[in-house]
């Protein structure tokens, strides 16, 4: 898997550019939550309309991960990175200035397009140039990048909407993601990819090879885990702010609620990187996954805000530590000449999942269904995520050989 190539202190860097990008990618994703709330009350929005903006940014983030994923393969990590990058920083700074209901949904299908593409190569990148025995750790912190953009976007609707629109919030998201591109610069290619080889697999061969007798089980695992779970992690955290307004809270203490929520998605991150390599990829996603439907299910029925906060919070902790893991285990389950592909489509078919299930909360709340039964749905999807692995997954923990004396952060980083 991964090849001890690239020295300590360029490992580190690889990290944090890789993680910036991630940031920023879920500020803008995480700002959307907030901003479909604002844009309810300022274009009058019906709760169906909100549910395809996150669902329109989902169905390019699903083009993005299947292109880039399989171009990955063809011309390397780094000129798609760089790609996705300028391409999602370029359509956040023009969303801002858009005015009609349409134009904002061409420009999250563009800023979808980029998200989705960099995501599963740049974890691939780092997974193939982190040694094989810290890689699952260092993909689980490279995603405390993304709760930071959550976070940092959950600070930024706080302060920043009620006072300045949503426009100003979108114009800060789009800004620092140009600092990736330059960063980017001095990175190395994967050290997988830029090993000799007789003669690059078509991308034909490639699409095959993941439906072949060694890949096909893994390739049904993955495929049925991310759709799941990304159905449910976009249905309900691109509306929890809304679903607090609808609830009866105001728009502003919808958002510093949600905010402490967010919050809690880091040491959720940080409990799967000390888990991931002690007990294994698939009790941590098994259980995380579990206890988030829980969760999840006790959210959608609480009545009072002391219970919504208790499981809002365990629910934003369960949730994404899973999906750190699932960043994971889905570039071990490939060999390095299929390992984007293979990550790309899977993530692809997740934002398919991503894309159905904004828009059913939305056509259920329209249609007078209550969040007890609407949470239940999406609870029944996880666990059937779950489940997935449990029967058809494989354990891709590697055998750890520490040095005594050594930390596990210290061979994370």
């Amino acid at each position: 898997m991964g090849t001890t190539i690239i020295k300590p202190m360029a490992k580190k860097k690889l990290l944090f550019v890789a993680g910036l990008g991630w940031l920023f990618d879920a500020m803008d994703v995480g700002i959307i939550a907030f901003i479909g709330a604002a844009l309810m009350k300022d274009w009058n929005l019906l709760p169906q309309q909100v549910g395809w903006i996150g669902s329109v940014n989902s169905l390019g983030m699903m083009v993005g991960a299947l292109l880039a994923g399989i171009l990955a393969d063809r011309v390397g990590r780094k000129p798609i990175l760089l790609a996705t990058v300028l391409l999602f920083s370029l359509a956040s700074g023009l969303s801002a200035l858009a005015t009609t209901f349409t134009a904002f949904l061409i420009l999250r299908f563009l800023i979808g397009l980029g998200l989705g593409g960099e995501l599963p190569v740049s974890s691939t990148l780092v997974s193939e140039s982190i040694p094989e025995k810290h890689s699952g750790r260092t993909i689980v912190l490279l995603d405390t990048f993304w709760v930071a953009g959550w976070i940092l976007a959950a600070v930024i609707s706080y302060f920043i909407i009620p006072k300045f629109g949503w426009q100003s919030a979108l114009l800060i998201c789009a800004l620092p993601a140009l600092y990736t591109v330059y960063l980017r610069r001095e990175i190395p290619d994967s050290p997988a990819f830029r090993q000799p080889r007789k003669k690059k697999p078509s991308i034909k061969e490639n699409m095959k090879a993941i439906w072949s007798g060694k890949y096909a089980k893994s390739t049904v695992m993955l495929w049925l885990l991310w759709f799941c779970v990304f159905f449910a992690y976009y249905g309900m955290f691109l509306w929890l702010p809304s679903v607090m307004v609808l609830k009866g809270f105001a728009l502003v203490k919808s958002f510093g609620y949600v905010l402490v929520m967010t919050l809690a998605q880091l040491p959720g991150l940080l409990s799967a990187a000390w888990l991931i390599d002690k007990v294994g990829r698939k009790f941590v996603i098994i259980t995380y996954l579990i206890m988030a439907a829980i969760c999840g299910y006790f959210f959608g029925t609480a009545d009072s805000l002391s219970m919504l906060m208790i499981c809002g919070i365990l629910l934003s902790f369960f949730n994404v530590g899973a999906i750190g893991t699932i960043w994971a285990y889905t570039p071990e389950q490939y060999e390095s000449n299929i390992r984007s592909t293979g990550t790309g489509i899977a993530s692809a078919i997740g934002r398919i999942g991503g894309i159905l299930g904004p828009l059913l909360l939305g056509y259920l709340i329209a249609a007078k269904v209550t969040f007890g039964i609407i949470f239940a749905i999406f609870c029944v999807i996880i666990v059937i995520g779950a489940l997935s692995v449990l029967l058809l997954g494989k354990e891709t923990r590697p055998a750890l050989n520490m040095d005594e004396g050594e930390t596990s952060l210290d061979h994370a980083l």
